[in-house]
């Protein structure tokens, strides 16, 4: 597997990185073993976690299942060491029973009015939770999971620094942010001398989103303008094929991932996807994550979140495929 500079860091890591979020729940123990290990044989090391993966899939969960997780895993193969640790706080919400309804239904509204949010000492200790159920004494990349309006960014930075500083973290990222704010991080961190989050952790796909469509965890236009202008940090683009929607009309007919992307402008970049797909013969899914690692400007790495070892092995021919200028241009000119 090829590797990318983690911003201007001088870190390499994988090309492709995978996400652990299912990982002992929705994918059992057995099957979440077979895809880290199949994805250290072709070369993968970077893994991406939370410490609230995933307190909605059972009552009264607290979270940290795919951390405990990871955790054994490395401990089993003493892999710590060949892997880039990725996990993220601040997204956890407050513990109440109404969190579930009684059919055992997450409740999402409830649960974002009460995230837990980046003040100094729940960073602190989410970390210390994290570390432990990972089994080390640090992250490599620690990200805000989802950017805190209510606390104020002097905070939340000076207590990273302090983490960074404390050997707990090696590199910082940022998720679920609107632009304004990665400017203000940027400003803060150069007058006081704190670091600067080396990754953006974003919603990206080659979908574009729709005008009116409103969500800090989708890249826009301007979003990608202002990454392109600050290559020190990374675009990783969590949901790159937006829940497989690519693979068929069908699938994208009603899917609830389609609401912020459904449009003329869609239908033709679907088009064109499904074209240049059947020339490199590929799947179009394929195709997306193919288009998404050779992009330049910005640079993206784009980050699978397989439920089962079939998804993973389906995302595996991407890595190989490479696709001509004309073919790139074609992309990227596609739309309405």
């Amino acid at each position: 597997m090829q590797t990318i500079e983690l911003g201007r860091t001088g870190t390499q890591v994988s090309r492709l990185a995978l996400g652990a979020m299912q990982m002992g729940n929705a994918t059992s123990e057995a099957d979440s073993i077979r895809i880290l290990d199949r994805y250290r044989e072709i070369g993968g090391s970077f893994l991406d976690t939370a410490d609230c993966y995933e307190w909605w899939a059972t009552r009264d969960s607290r979270g940290g299942e795919s951390e405990e997780l990871l955790g054994r895993w490395m401990r089993a193969g003493n892999r710590r060491e060949q892997v880039f640790l990725a996990t993220k706080g601040s997204a956890l919400p407050h513990y109440s029973p109404d969190l579930w309804a009684a059919d055992g239904t997450p409740d999402w509204e409830l649960a974002r009015r009460t995230f837990a949010g980046a003040g100094a000492k729940t960073l602190r200790d989410a970390l210390d939770g994290s570390l432990r159920r990972l089994g080390t004494d640090h992250v490599d990349l620690y990200y805000i999971h989802v950017d805190d309006l209510g606390t104020p960014l002097e905070e939340t930075l000076e207590a990273l620094a302090g983490l960074v500083s404390a050997g707990k973290i090696r590199y910082l990222g940022w998720s679920n942010v609107r632009t304004w704010r990665l400017e203000r991080i940027r400003g803060l961190c150069e007058r006081n001398g704190w670091p600067l989050p080396v990754a953006v952790q974003q919603q990206h796909s080659y979908l574009r989103p729709k005008a009116g469509a409103e969500s800090a965890s989708i890249v826009g236009a301007e979003q990608l303008d202002y990454l392109r202008e600050h290559a020190d940090q990374t675009l990783v683009a969590y949901s790159p094929i937006l829940k497989g929607v690519y693979a068929s009309a069908a699938k994208r007919t009603g899917h609830w991932m389609m609401a912020n992307y459904a449009g003329p402008d869609a239908d033709a970049r679907v088009a064109a996807v499904e074209e240049v797909a059947a020339e490199v013969g590929v799947t179009p899914n394929q195709l997306v994550l193919a288009w998404l690692m050779q992009q330049t400007a910005p640079r993206v790495l784009p980050l699978i979140g397989p439920r089962t070892i079939q998804q993973f092995e389906d995302a595996v021919p991407a890595l190989d495929v490479k696709l001509t200028g004309e073919q790139l241009d074609r992309l990227d000119s596609a739309g309405a």
